[in-house]
């Protein structure tokens, strides 16, 4: 029997902690540094740096460790781990420059002729505000780095851009604004698709949709994401193919041919065009919240999935993933995603967990004086499992509703488009 380590804090920290608890493989999880409600399936402990980290996988023997969020990724967590012959489900730095650079992402493409928008790269705000002229809007400004889902600005017209592009130059989003990409905006549908590798092998771990905007009927700003719901409709099996011989593998072959071969999951966001499939993004993690359905979902041994995504023999481990579908809806802060208040006292999350088909991941949560307390902007993932979208949408709002945080919101419509889709077929 195994031990693992999960490193997060986070709603998709939770549900994966949650499933890698229920493998058969494994004998205990450890997260660090947790939440609330991981410390429900796992053993939360305090590690605070890279040795920590280090030392308390020798001390434990640790099997694995499942990186989480992207920043230590982009740090270079799994290098270290790996030079210290530990195991860990993640890519190395150079090759989590998908995410961590768009510029990098884009020239990948470029090379390898992956489909994706057409774009230019800039390290210069007068060559960058040079580009914008005589050029059809809308287009897409983007800080070269990471800025936590915030860089990304979709520009109406020149002067939108040419202050997007001053905001980004100007130190907005620090170091990650030091170099943008401008590309074309792309028309069509946005999907989550999700793709295990083990740097010769990919195989498909599921496919969802997301809701990025604040407020019913996708109204108000981004956020990290108010709801996801998975499979997604529009993904019929000749789709997927296509990303995958298109988008994926090539893109697996050509991280290899680079000299950073690619472990771990890539997330590849895609709009889906008249033209077919392009690649928006990659991500080189689980997304937060399209990993609470997934892992509704999920049905075989997550351990040896993603042990082998570290050792290699991706091809012969089994991926398999319920029929039925699963939905998340978030429980934000008031305020969120501007200012939002931390502390307030969250009750009837055991009343919600009692619904039938449902598991509520915590998010932004401690627990304090046996009491659980909000401590972050999205704070609750209440996820359910149905027979369709729409039952699953059903459980869902009836776990959420026995929850008693009045300073807490949700949208309403998770999953409508997926709903409406499937009664327009009827």
């Amino acid at each position: 029997m195994n031990q693992v380590l999960v490193i997060g804090s986070g709603g998709r920290e939770h549900a994966l902690c949650w499933r890698l608890a229920q493998s058969p493989s494994v004998s205990k999880v450890f997260c660090s540094p947790g939440n609330g409600g991981i410390s429900e399936v796992a053993e939360c402990v305090p590690l605070r740096n890279t040795q920590d980290i280090i030392r308390f996988c020798k001390d434990n023997a640790i099997a694995l460790v499942v990186i989480g969020p992207e920043q230590p990724l982009v740090e270079g967590l799994a290098d270290q781990l790996t030079a210290q012959g530990i195991a860990v489900f993640g890519p190395s730095q150079k090759a989590a420059q998908l995410e961590g650079s768009k510029g990098f992402m884009k020239a990948i493409c470029a090379k390898y002729f992956i489909p994706t928008a057409a774009y230019g790269f800039f390290t210069a705000l007068s060559e960058a505000k040079a580009f914008l002229k005589d050029k059809n809007y809308p287009l897409v400004v983007k800080a070269d780095g990471l800025a936590a889902g915030k860089g990304v600005v979709i520009a109406a017209n020149q002067k939108e851009a040419e202050d997007a592009l001053s905001g980004m130059f100007g130190g907005l989003f620090g170091d990650s604004g030091k170099s943008v990409v401008i590309e074309e905006f792309l028309q069509g549908e946005e999907v989550s698709y999700f793709a295990l590798c083990d740097g010769e092998n990919a195989v498909e771990f599921g496919y969802a949709q997301d809701h990025k905007r604040v407020f019913d009927g996708d109204e108000g700003p981004n956020t990290g994401g108010m709801g996801a719901y998975s499979p997604a409709p529009i993904m019929t099996p000749p789709l997927r193919e296509t990303v995958m011989q298109t988008i994926i593998l090539p893109t697996l072959k050509a991280m290899k041919k680079e000299g950073c071969p690619f472990k771990g999951v890539l997330f590849a966001g895609l709009m889906l065009t008249e033209d077919g499939p392009m690649l928006l993004e990659y991500n080189v993690r689980f997304g937060d919240p399209e990993t609470q359905p997934l892992m509704a979902r999920y049905d075989a041994d997550l351990y040896l999935a993603l042990l082998a995504c570290s050792k290699g023999g991706l091809d012969k481990v089994k991926i398999s993933f319920r029929k039925e579908a699963a939905l998340c809806i978030v429980m934000a802060a008031k305020g969120y995603p501007a200012n939002y208040e931390k502390g307030s006292v969250i009750r009837g999350i055991d009343k919600a967990n009692a619904v039938d088909g449902v598991m509520v991941f915590h998010a932004g949560t401690e627990q304090r004086n046996n009491q659980i307390l909000a401590n972050g902007g999205r704070v609750l993932g209440i996820t359910a499992i149905g027979s369709t979208i729409a039952e699953a949408q059903e459980k869902g709002y009836k776990a959420l509703d026995l929850i008693d945080w009045p300073e807490g919101f949700s949208r309403r419509d998770i999953g409508w488009r997926a709903i409406a889709q499937a009664a327009a077929i009827i």
